[in-house]
């Protein structure tokens, strides 16, 4: 990790840069994949799978049978575990969506919104070297709460063309049956367009690589949502004297265990402790079953001295980080100064990974800066809302004079008519 002292704010910006992997040739790729299932459909799915993913050629959809068997493949202990996480998931996100009032913005005019499930949404499950099974929680119990009619489930299958277990045992406990063994930027393909297999959706939600990422970002071209713009995970750690570097440690270490284009950052204004992190980070990365994954992104990752803990504050609000973890002495104080930020860890107890697994909250959240604009998945995620106008007849006619001078001023005839055309009838009896 670089160890950068008291930079000033004109590198701030250099020192907030994520990552950059080479994408060169990934728009030309990724476009020519979506093309090829637009045309080709199961065939070329088929196709793409065998050529990227190395799978065998099986259904698409994964039986009732191959799901109900999953589940005594799962230790007790684990399934334990699940419905832990699985209870707090459901009662932090139920109940996040408020009746709203009907509003009388002039008398005998009634403005109000009602709030409707998207009614078939896909849910991309990242399946390779770690099976994102706690993502399927994050995205499919909000999706259950909101009401959605239809759940349709992407994951990729090893090379012998089987699904993870615990991606089905999950999907099961959820009650998510339409399960299909695709991956990659060919999976999105199929959920926004639809195949003779896999139905179309209206909504896309789920991490994955820098394919089905772009992947994403190009199908919202022809109208298809998602749920936000994703990239590399990334965590930083505001901490002072009182935190011990042996959770900082923990902590930076987690996240760059994600993947070689992960990023960490720690900030304090105590000098001391950014050798001591130093020192905990490197001794607990040798004994990481992936760490030769973390060693790449922790020559990406930066441990960063600052004047004060309001230099802290403003640095931190700048990255706008996916996760950010408050290890001081008074955390709130930090908290109520938080802006920009996907997700918040309070105190030397609130580790990321509670966050990632099992306190309630949901892990799908905006990285590289966008947490400056976006928000995290939840409940509210699964909705869209519909608004309501009912106009009276002394609404309109209290109201009517204001739309027929702006539609005017705009050169818009007609709509003024629509408002004179009433008047009038009103005036005529």
């Amino acid at each position: 990790m670089k160890i950068i002292l008291n930079p000033s704010t004109e590198r701030w910006e250099d020192l907030s840069k994520r990552p950059r992997m080479d994408k060169s040739e990934l728009e030309e790729t990724v476009r020519d994949i979506i093309y090829s299932v637009q045309a080709g459909k199961d065939n070329a799915v088929h196709s793409l799978s065998a050529k990227y993913g190395n799978h065998v050629h099986r259904d698409l959809k994964v039986s009732e049978k191959e799901i109900s068997e999953a589940k005594e493949k799962i230790p007790e202990e684990l399934k334990k575990a699940i419905d832990i996480a699985k209870a707090n998931i459901t009662k932090f996100h139920s109940g996040r969506i408020p009746a709203e009032p009907v509003i009388e913005t002039t008398t005998g005019v009634k403005c109000w919104r009602k709030s409707v499930p998207i009614e078939r949404v896909g849910l991309y499950i990242p399946g390779g070297s770690a099976p994102l099974f706690s993502t399927l929680l994050m995205l499919g119990i909000p999706a259950k709460i909101a009401g959605c009619r239809e759940i349709i489930l992407c994951t990729p299958p090893d090379k012998d063309g089987n699904v993870n277990p615990l991606i089905l045992y999950t999907a099961g406990l959820i009650g998510i049956k339409d399960i299909y063994t695709v991956g990659g930027a060919q999976a999105i393909a199929a959920m926004a367009y639809g195949t003779e297999t896999i139905p179309r959706v209206y909504k896309i939600f789920g991490p994955g690589n820098q394919y089905v990422t772009k992947a994403k970002e190009m199908i919202q071209q022809d109208g298809i949502a998602i749920d936000l713009p994703a990239g590399p995970s990334e965590v930083l750690v505001i901490a002072d004297k009182t935190a011990n570097p042996v959770f900082i440690a923990a902590d930076l270490l987690s996240q760059a265990e994600h993947g070689p284009d992960s990023q960490v950052v720690m900030l304090t204004w105590d000098i001391d402790l950014i050798s001591k992190v130093k020192a905990e980070t490197d001794r607990q990365l040798k004994e990481l079953p992936r760490k030769d994954i973390a060693e790449i992104s922790l020559e990406k990752s930066r441990l960063i001295l600052l004047s004060s803990i309001d230099e802290c504050i403003d640095f931190s609000n700048f990255y706008s980080p996916e996760h950010l973890i408050i290890n001081t002495i008074d955390p709130l104080y930090i908290a109520d100064k938080v802006i920009n930020a996907g997700s918040v860890f309070l105190g030397t107890y609130s580790c990321e990974s509670a966050g990632d697994y099992a306190s309630g909250t949901n892990h799908t959240l905006p990285t590289n800066g966008f947490a400056k604009s976006y928000t995290g998945v939840s409940t509210e995620s699964f909705i869209k809302r519909i608004s309501f106008q009912e106009v009276t007849a002394e609404g309109i006619t209290n109201l009517g004079p204001a739309i027929m001078l702006m539609a005017e001023a705009e050169s818009l005839q007609a709509h003024s008519n629509a408002v004179s055309l009433r008047l009038k009838r009103l005036k005529d009896g």
